[in-house]
């Protein structure tokens, strides 16, 4: 790999060696390939090895003390979390509710928005401390490796960027072998199924993942029904953001994201399979149980059916689904994303109140909403009941002119026909 990159800070000497000793931060996130790329940089190379992992939500206080105690274990200088979780929100969740972004109208986005942001974190600790690389665990065969390169290249420029697995080809096999014999006895088995788990969403890779004609079975996923029958969820909206769950008020989205998934993941809601178009050009296919997503988004669309007009909806629809798409393929950067969500933030202004929706075993339906900016009911007339702001006349009238241009068109061409 071409080495461009422009050291921030004096190298360190190695002590008692007189060699020179870089800095490199390893986007740890305790798994099998940066756990072996800690190690090997740091043994191998030499390296002052700071492993960082950026926490979107999806780390539990007791995994981030596992993940320090290896990572020192593995031969890391230093190690730091860096929870970006509400900036994860503030600067991707929140548009994505707004705009109700469903890849295929199916999958919410969770990892590879969350790879964005945790890409950011890292490069903006590079920053802070002068390193001379960065280092990932990516593959070649996947989207991550562009998500963190393309945020590296751009947020971190003239850094070295290292990835063992990729360049190296390396089997997981051979990544255990080399930890075993250092003295690491973690177990990283090779299990069936692989998971990435956030605050939006669980993926599934692997096992029946791999074969198209089938679906994953319940001993696929993390969260199983705990539940019988049904219930009613309320959840309450003001300018588009979840602001209550049952009544009970959230200054803090992020804890009200999660007790939502909560009441919804005990009735096994949000479970899917994916199938779409990978950035690097070829079909991928991932399972996700993602309730809080599912939930969220499912009411705040149906509260924006009562709430926007017919091409507020239609013209958010379009950027929406662009938005997503970039998100997804790692063009958050681009300049225009910023200008997509000041058009989402606009939108809503008027999308305020509850909604109220049933939750069953694996599924849920929506129920009714109150809101104040109710376009549904107002003084002018009720859908198939009553016109109270114009008469009888004034409705053939307007018929009969929105029927000028077909009836002009079948009276040029009577010949054909429908």
């Amino acid at each position: 790999m071409e080495n461009n990159k422009q050291i921030t800070s004096s190298p360190l000497l190695k002590e008692g060696t007189g060699v020179v000793s870089k800095k490199v931060v390893v986007a740890f996130s305790g798994g099998l390939d940066t756990s072996y790329t800690v190690m090997y940089l740091a043994k191998e190379k030499g390296y002052e090895v700071y492993a960082a992992c950026a926490n979107t939500g999806g780390f539990s206080a007791e995994q981030l003390k596992t993940n320090e105690e290896n990572a020192y274990k593995l031969g890391a200088t230093k190690y730091v979390t860096l929870d970006v979780t509400q900036e994860y929100y503030d600067k991707s969740l929140k548009y994505m509710v707004f705009g109700n972004v469903l890849r295929n109208n199916c999958y919410p986005i969770s990892v590879s928005s969350e790879r964005i942001f945790q890409a950011l974190a890292i490069a903006r600790y590079a920053n802070e401390i002068g390193a001379d690389a960065i280092a990932h665990g990516s593959t070649g065969a996947g989207n991550d490796q562009i998500r963190f390169d393309m945020t590296f290249l751009v947020k971190a420029p003239g850094v070295e960027i290292i990835t063992l697995t990729r360049d190296n080809n390396l089997t997981r096999q051979e990544e255990v072998d080399y930890l075993n014999s250092h003295g690491f006895n973690a177990d990283f088995a090779k299990l069936k199924y692989s998971y990435n788990v956030g605050i939006w969403g669980t993926s599934i890779c692997g096992g029946e993942i791999l074969d198209s004609t089938q679906g994953l079975p319940e001993s696929a996923y993390l969260k199983h029904p705990t539940k019988d029958g049904s219930e009613i969820l309320s959840l309450g909206f003001e300018k588009g953001e979840l602001v209550s769950v049952n009544g009970q008020k959230y200054s803090d989205k992020i804890k009200a994201i999660q007790a939502v998934e909560e009441i919804g993941a005990a009735y096994a809601i949000g479970r899917d399979c994916h199938v779409g178009d990978t950035i690097i050009g070829i079909k991928g296919r991932v399972g996700f149980e993602a309730a809080a997503p599912m939930l969220i988004i499912g009411a705040h669309r149906f509260l924006e059916k009562y709430t926007l007009s017919k091409w507020q909806q239609y013209w958010k629809d379009q950027v929406s689904n662009w938005y997503g798409m970039f998100l997804h393929e790692s063009q958050y950067l681009e300049p225009v994303m910023p200008d997509i969500e000041a058009m989402l933030q606009s939108s809503q202004r008027n999308v305020n109140g509850t909604v109220t929706l049933e939750l069953r075993p694996y599924s849920f339906q929506t129920v009714g909403c109150d809101t104040p900016d109710d376009l549904v009911h107002n003084k002018l007339g009720e859908y198939g009941e009553t016109a109270k702001a114009w008469t009888s006349e004034d409705a053939k009238g307007f018929i009969k002119v929105m029927s000028t241009p077909l009836r002009a068109y079948y009276l040029a061409h009577p010949d054909e026909k429908r």
